[in-house]
């Protein structure tokens, strides 16, 4: 499957997955909000969304599926034929493994509810303690979801190995519509009530997705038997490669959880949801553009690197980084340009009000600022964990952390939350240009003509668009506070007219050719050859 039609795969189950994410939270902030039912809900929610970004969409697969791929690719060529099974019973030994640590690390962090919530939060200080007493025990509640979806990724990296891409990411819709279901039907009479049917619905939901992959697994003829744990070399170099990626893969999500913590600890109430869903409209693109290619890349890196193919491994990273440029800088100028309307014409009505637009809205144009930045992350850390260098990535991670925290104790008097989502999105951009240096030092990494002539024709494209936003979105903000037929057509105006005018720009720039995308939907890349 070609980079483009794998990136294409991922993004169009990721966007259903998004879209089933945005309904699920227009209903939410109907019920609850932005008050103290959805500053807990949100609190609570926050770790197994790190969680997911760390193994579904981060370190698991960034570790495990080179792993898997060497040990097919070393036993096909001793014995043609066995790779799979080969594989197979490493990943049984890493199931053997994991389990057990994973039901032990449940049930300690269940016990340890309180003292997590209040190490995130310093206890709600302009809540009180019905509002900590509520985020603890959603918090135990849906604690059990990470050691569901941390099996979900081990599943989904073994058939993205097999590039069966689709079916993880998949996964996810059923998250969103187990929460929809939630709120619509099973919902309380209060904001609190329905905090709760929430919290349940995020356990629920990863029964399901481990379920789809267990059939999904079975299907394409992989069966893990779960055996007593032992720590083979193969499982230990695993072990002792996921830790530092972790930290390296979420660096973006370290930095949201220290900045919620922080919106929490300092701020008045509602700026925990103000963020939150600011948060949620700017890692769409992260979603379809730099997850999806970070996850198309990462297996075609692994083997041509494997291969000695050192030329082929740089085009397919230039090519990711343009494909990353060319779909991510047009996103983070139409979230920044209007993100008043957005927000208006997505969320307000109900609990939600014109004041929480405001806050919100602030939030989101701040934060598509780093939009590029977050998608390029995605793009450039899997050029270290080909090579398994996790290291590397790990210890920018941590520096893009210290530069996060010290940003947010700076602009979070001045700024409030707005100076909270500026931190963010200014590490980020510390965290691309510092991986980009390392990459290119190393000679791993140079940008090729192609992308620079691109890039900067993206750039123009983009500009172009923005002006033309500028004009549009305040035009459409005037109907956003209108029914919901009023909003959906504002929307889709406001949408449809940026993309269109960015398609003209595209093209009139010379960017790119009408031929050459049709070519690169169909290419297939030289990576399985080599």
């Amino acid at each position: 499957m070609g980079l483009i039609r794998a990136t294409g795969t991922i993004g169009a189950l990721t966007l259903v997955s998004r879209v089933l994410g945005m309904v699920r939270d227009i209903l939410v902030a109907r019920f609850l909000g932005a008050g103290l039912a959805s500053d807990a809900f949100l609190i609570a929610w926050r770790l197994p969304n790190l969680f997911r970004a760390l193994f579904a969409e981060g370190a698991f697969s960034a570790v495990f599926v080179p792993m898997f791929n060497r040990t097919m690719a070393q036993a096909d060529k001793e014995n043609p034929g066995s790779g799979q099974s080969a594989a197979t019973v490493f990943a049984g030994q890493v199931l053997s493994v994991l389990f057990p640590f994973l039901v032990l690390f449940t049930i300690a962090m269940m016990l340890l509810a309180a003292p997590v919530v209040w190490a995130m939060t310093g206890g709600f200080p302009d809540g009180g303690p019905e509002k900590f007493a509520l985020a603890v025990d959603l918090t135990r509640i849906t604690f059990p979801y990470l050691a569901l979806i941390s099996l979900v990724s081990l599943l989904g990296g073994i058939l993205n190995s097999l590039d069966r891409f689709w079916v993880n990411a998949a996964a996810p819709v059923l998250l969103n519509i187990c929460m929809i279901v939630a709120i619509l039907f099973f919902r309380g009479d209060t904001p609190l009530e329905t905090s709760y049917t929430q919290a349940i619905a995020v356990t629920v939901s990863g029964v399901l997705q481990l379920l789809w992959l267990m059939w999904s697994c079975a299907r394409a003829g992989v069966v893990l038997r779960l055996g007593l744990p032992r720590l083979s070399p193969r499982v230990k170099q695993m072990l002792i490669l996921i830790l530092p990626a972790a930290v390296g893969q979420g660096a973006i999500q370290f930095n949201l959880l220290i900045s919620t913590s922080l919106a929490a600890r300092f701020l008045p109430q509602g700026a925990v949801s103000y963020l939150y869903y600011a948060d949620r409209l700017n890692q769409l693109p992260l979603g379809l553009i730099g997850i999806g290619v970070g996850t198309a890349i990462l297996p075609a890196l692994s083997r041509q690197i494997g291969s000695g193919n050192e030329s082929a491994a740089k085009d397919t990273q230039n090519r990711a980084i343009e494909l990353a440029l060319f779909l991510g800088l047009p996103a983070a100028v139409a979230l920044c340009i209007a993100s008043t309307p957005l927000i208006r014409g997505l969320l307000q009505h109900g609990e939600f009000t014109a004041t929480d637009t405001v806050g919100a809205a602030s939030a989101l144009a701040v934060f598509a600022l780093g939009v590029p930045a977050y998608v390029l992350i995605k793009v450039l850390t899997p050029g270290f964990y080909a090579r398994q260098d996790t290291k590397t990535p790990v210890r920018v991670a941590l520096f893009s952390m210290l530069f996060n925290l010290v940003g947010n104790l700076i602009l979070i008097w001045p700024l409030g939350h707005v100076g909270v989502a500026a931190a963010t999105a200014i590490a980020a951009w510390v965290n691309v240009i510092i991986l980009y240096w390392l990459l290119h030092r190393d000679n791993h990494l140079k940008a090729d003509p192609r992308l620079r002539s691109r890039g900067a024709r993206i750039i123009a494209a983009s500009a172009v668009m923005g002006a033309a936003l500028w004009f549009i979105a305040p035009l459409a903000d005037a109907h956003m506070a209108g029914g919901v037929w009023n909003r959906a057509i504002a929307l889709s105006l406001l949408c449809g007219g940026g993309a269109l005018v960015y398609a003209g720009a595209i093209f009139g720039t010379g960017a790119y050719r009408l031929s050459e995308l049709r070519a690169l939907i169909t290419r297939r890349p030289a990576s399985k050859a080599s």
